[in-house]
């Protein structure tokens, strides 16, 4: 949770925000003038009422009183106009403001290092992106523009009052220290309490999110009455939080609205007194001042719910300017931009840690030459996995480089280095959309045809076409229309019609039947002629041709060789993993 502050308005917060406001300053000051209108006539009403009072209806000249009362109507009127101008263009330009920000946001999470993604629960991402930015918009359609405007309007009240009669003007502003006082008291509150509104917002945002995408293993496992529990928990302390802002509340407005009360029955009491025995101060007058005063304390009261609002607006935008002032960017300043690459590819010493002072890799070294296919290998946590992130700079390396062709990958640009090197993972993601899109990844400038023919190079064109509406088959999110085998091989064509260098195969096979896989051991065949790949492996089975087979352990390389070799290696590390693994699937295939 973010510290809170502890101020009233974040002048420094404030202004980064307003840089967002220097292309729409036109609006601006558009907005700022309106509020001015806005205010002048909304005041002139109460006066030009002073005036029919006291100069027309108590002396009968009817005449005169229709003319002041059509110059009412007419300030009425002014008035509508300038609230409409004001409104509209507050709410505007608040949201052209948040277009904006959401769209730096959202760009600034695009080249994020996976590691930021490790460390931080995409519920709450979803909830700085959408509701947060949302919340934003607030401060200038109902929280800054609204202060302003009503702090002008009170200050030209108060200036009427003092000027029309000084005496009335005391009896208003002796109520104004406990309204101002339990303002201030009432803002200090709901500063903390809506920073831990925001935060159980996210919390509840994050688990349901999680518990949403994760439904099956809940329901496989038995879980719905924990996660139920669990859920009522986080619910509670959500309820608790927004109560807590109700709370302030319900104290806070009844204070204001007695307060309000019992100056309007000391004008009354000491106006009309006056008026009624003779004194200098007239009907009109009081009227006057029962106008005004509302018109002073409504703000008064209100100004408090729109700090609400305003304060609300700033803690959203303090946690959103947290990340866009973070430092998770990837560091993208090579320059090297290469149309075609070999894929020769050279690990040299490199060491890396996920969490600090916890290697993952322990100096490996490994010279790939190009076109040739490597399958690495390796009991789960020998850091083979963590071999691709590195190359495709999904982290950055401590110690060691990496090179392809001779160069440093930290030398080429991130769009360049990705676009020659594709990743076909275990977990292929789809999105909510058709087969094409998801093929293609929204490229407009790969065709039909171009998808259709690389399809039957590689196998998938069959079973697509079976598919209701084909190539237009919409998959649903994550791709569930879909079974494991079907998705990777959707994720192989992806990763062919990108015609890339060095293609990446990360346990490719490992969730696939049988079936399955002898289509996706063909379409590999295909995808890998002519390129440099790298296979990562448990079943060893899909690793046998290859050119070399690396065989990690613990974060090191323990043995390379070819399939005969390494099993002709005694007590060898393959020959052990090759041994248990087909051991195991003899006795599953005696049962």
């Amino acid at each position: 949770m973010a510290k809170v502050s502890g101020k009233i308005f974040d002048l420094k917060l404030f202004g980064k925000l307003m840089k967002f406001v220097t292309p729409y300053k036109g609006t601006y000051y558009f907005v700022m003038l309106t509020a001015i209108f806005l205010s002048l006539s909304s005041t002139l009403s109460p006066y030009l009422l002073k005036i029919t009072v006291d100069d027309y209806i108590r002396p009968k000249d009817y005449s005169g009183m229709l003319l002041f009362i059509s110059l009412m109507l007419i300030a009425l009127l002014l008035e509508v106009i300038f609230q409409f101008l004001f409104v509209f263009y507050a709410n505007w330009l608040g949201q052209k403001v948040i277009k904006d920000l959401r769209q730096q946001l959202f760009e600034k999470i695009l080249v994020f290092k996976m590691a930021y993604f490790d460390n931080t629960a995409v519920g709450r991402l979803v909830t700085r992106a959408v509701s947060d930015i949302e919340t934003i918009s607030s401060i200038f359609s109902q929280g800054l523009f609204m202060i302003i405007a009503d702090f002008l309007k009170m200050g030209l009240v108060i200036f009427v009052m003092l000027y029309v009669d000084w005496r009335l003007s005391l009896i208003v502003f002796s109520i104004l220290p406990i309204i101002i006082y339990a303002t201030r008291l009432f803002q200090k509150a709901m500063k903390k309490a809506f920073e831990e509104v925001r935060l159980q917002v996210a919390n509840l945002n994050s688990f349901v999110q999680e518990r949403i995408s994760g439904m099956k293993i809940v329901q496989l496992f038995h879980r719905e009455k924990i996660e139920y529990d669990s859920f009522l928990a986080i619910n509670e302390k959500h309820k608790k939080a927004w109560l807590k802002t109700v709370w302030f509340n319900s104290i806070f407005f009844p204070v204001a609205e007695i307060s309000a009360t019992v100056m309007m029955g000391l004008l009354v009491w000491y106006g009309g007194l006056n008026a009624v025995s003779g004194g200098s101060i007239s009907l009109g007058t009081v009227f006057l001042f029962i106008q005004m005063s509302q018109m002073l304390f409504r703000p008064l009261r209100q100004i408090a719910d729109k700090f609400n609002t305003l304060q609300m607006g700033m803690v959203a935008a303090e946690r959103i300017f947290a990340i866009l002032e973070s430092d998770h960017r990837i560091e993208d300043k090579g320059t090297l931009q290469m149309d075609q690459l070999k894929g020769a590819i050279s690990i040299q010493n490199l060491h890396f840690s996920y969490v600090e002072k916890e290697e993952v890799l322990h100096g490996i070294s490994l010279d790939i030459a190009a076109g040739e296919t490597i399958a690495i290998v390796g009991a789960t946590g020998a850091g083979k996995s963590t071999i691709i992130n590195l190359l495709s700079r999904f982290y950055e390396f401590e110690k060691g480089e990496i090179l392809i062709d001779g160069h440093s990958i930290r030398d080429f640009s991130l769009h360049n280095l990705r676009k020659h090197v594709a990743v076909v993972l275990q977990d292929v993601f789809l999105f909510a959309d058709s087969l094409h899109n998801n093929i293609t990844l929204f490229d407009k400038q790969i065709t039909r045809a171009t998808v259709v023919a690389a399809a039957k190079k590689i196998g998938a064109h069959e079973f697509i076409e079976s598919l209701p509406g084909g190539y237009d088959y919409n998959v649903k999110e994550r791709g569930v229309m879909l079974s494991a085998g079907q998705r990777q091989l959707i994720a192989f064509l992806r990763a062919y019609i990108s015609n890339p260098n060095i293609l990446v195969l990360d346990e490719a096979t490992s969730s696939v039947d049988s079936n399955s896989e002898e289509i996706i051991q063909r379409a590999t065949d295909t995808i890998t002629k002519d390129k440099t790949a790298i296979v990562i492996a448990h079943r060893l089975a899909t690793v046998k041709n290859a050119d070399r087979i690396v065989v990690m352990d613990k974060g090191e390389i323990v043995e390379v060789g070819n399939h005969k070799k390494l099993l002709a290696l005694p007590n060898g590390f393959y020959a052990k993993l090759y041994e248990v693994q087909f051991a195991n699937e003899a006795a599953v295939d005696s049962l």
